[in-house]
């Protein structure tokens, strides 16, 4: 039966990633360490892959179902790391009784103990009251330890430690992180500055490793995991393959890919290859789909209309019937027009009659429930999906095209028709993350 922790924090922007980045380098010394991120990301789980070594899956209490929770937080590893998503109880808005997505409701469902990152900048006792407060606030959820980070020195994390103890003498204290610049990472509009392109990303995980080390005990935390309540579920994939053959674009650009997805058409049958626009590659010719996942070709539209073999190779494509299936930065790279954050125009591969730009920003962003509106090679009509939605490009000008998905977000509120479809190349803002029962 799979161990597993969760590592969690009151709040975003605690420090809870770089820990976990650095504890999964420092675990996987040992037996071999699986990572989890609760929540739709792409950005972190690429982080946490690079120090584990091994794929990330998303662990995501709202999007995905029962039995594909059960298939992901089983993975043939010793232990599971799992870092949470925002605050500890933080989730969707839902209607009462249906599951919102939080952190703490992937812990009472999996039953795997939460330790709590406190960034205890500008506090001493008042992180007691703190501590105290989420240890109690929920009976399912089991806070089992806590990491002080950014402590200011040893006098006060005597404070800390003193406080914490009197009032949770129970709940394990893990050891401190002090303020140190060199556990920052630098960020852009959708989260952190991607690990593709940290050229000195090893380094800053070997660092990072190495200093948590000296002050946090590894083996005392590795030492709380528990089993998975969900192991005795049948396991399910998350979504349909395209296709037997699927050219997935990889670069830069493009690299918005759940692994779960992936590996789920795979064991669908479905053989997958990869090609960079970026590097101006075609997708291989006799792929019968063709998938552009998310990313930012909004910070390259210049150099993907310059790529006539990417532009013209994924035309030809669509041209001889393969199905091509765009995601956010894939959908708006389907359309006619990408405007950047300047304004200007560039050409994109015009399968789609969509402009969009991304120089009137405006943010799009929350969990999706989406149904086909007709059958394509996603599905048949009415086939439903949950998904998110995380962007901040405008669309200038749509259609005509048949609508891909009606759509509505977590609370079940209509948001109408997303995405177009012309035969088979099709396209939405929506990242897609599993089928669902009912729309």
């Amino acid at each position: 039966m799979t161990r597993g922790v969760i590592l969690s924090a009151p709040s975003s922007g605690g420090g809870k990633t770089v820990l976990a980045l650095a504890l999964l380098r420092a675990l996987s010394g040992g037996a071999r360490v699986a990572a989890a991120k609760v929540g739709p990301d792409y950005i972190d789980p690429a982080f946490h892959a690079a120090a584990a070594r091994g794929p990330c899956v998303n662990l995501d209490g709202w999007a995905l179902r029962p039995a594909t929770l059960a298939a992901l937080a089983r993975p043939d590893a010793a232990m599971v790391l799992c870092e949470g998503v925002m605050g500890l109880f933080d989730g969707a808005a839902v209607p009462a009784g249906e599951r919102c997505g939080s952190t703490a409701e992937l812990a009472a469902l999996t039953g795997w103990p939460v330790v709590l990152v406190l960034d205890v900048r500008g506090m001493s006792g008042s992180a007691a009251a703190m501590l105290e407060g989420f240890v109690r606030h929920r009976p399912d959820v089991r806070v089992a330890g806590v990491i002080f980070n950014r402590v200011g020195g040893p006098a006060h994390r005597a404070m800390l430690a003193e406080s914490c103890r009197r009032a949770m003498p129970d709940c394990a204290q893990l050891g401190w992180v002090p303020r140190d610049a060199r556990l920052e990472l630098p960020s852009r509009h959708l989260g952190l500055v991607q690990a593709g392109e940290r050229r000195d990303l090893e380094d800053f995980i070997e660092n990072a490793a190495a200093l948590i080390g000296e002050t946090v005990d590894i083996q005392a935390l590795a030492d709380l995991a528990r089993p998975c309540r969900l192991d005795g579920l049948e396991p399910a994939r998350p979504l349909p393959p395209l296709g037997q053959t699927i050219a997935v674009a990889r670069d830069e650009a493009f690299a918005f890919t759940y692994h779960a997805v992936l590996e789920g058409w795979r064991a669908a049958g479905a053989t997958l290859s990869f090609f960079s626009p970026l590097a101006d590659q075609a997708p291989e010719p006799n792929a019968c789909a063709v998938y552009l996942p998310g990313g930012y070709p909004e910070l390259h539209a210049g150099r993907l209309a310059a790529n006539r073999r990417f532009l013209d190779g994924t035309r030809a494509a669509a041209a001889r019937g393969a199905a091509v299936f765009g995601e956010c930065g894939g959908y708006m790279t389907l359309g006619r027009v990408l405007r950047d954050a300047e304004g200007a125009p560039h050409e994109m591969l015009g399968l789609l009659p969509l402009e969009t730009s991304f120089a009137a920003r405006r943010l799009h962003l929350g969990y999706r429930r989406a149904r086909l509106a007709d059958a394509c090679p996603l599905g048949e009509a009415g086939e439903a999906f949950r998904g998110h939605e995380f962007h901040y490009a405008t669309v200038t000008a749509e259609g005509p095209a048949e609508p891909l998905f009606h759509t509505a977000c977590a609370a079940g509120r209509p948001l109408g028709p997303a995405g177009l479809r012309c035969g088979r190349v099709m396209g939405s803002f929506v990242h897609l993350m599993d089928l669902a029962t009912s729309f």
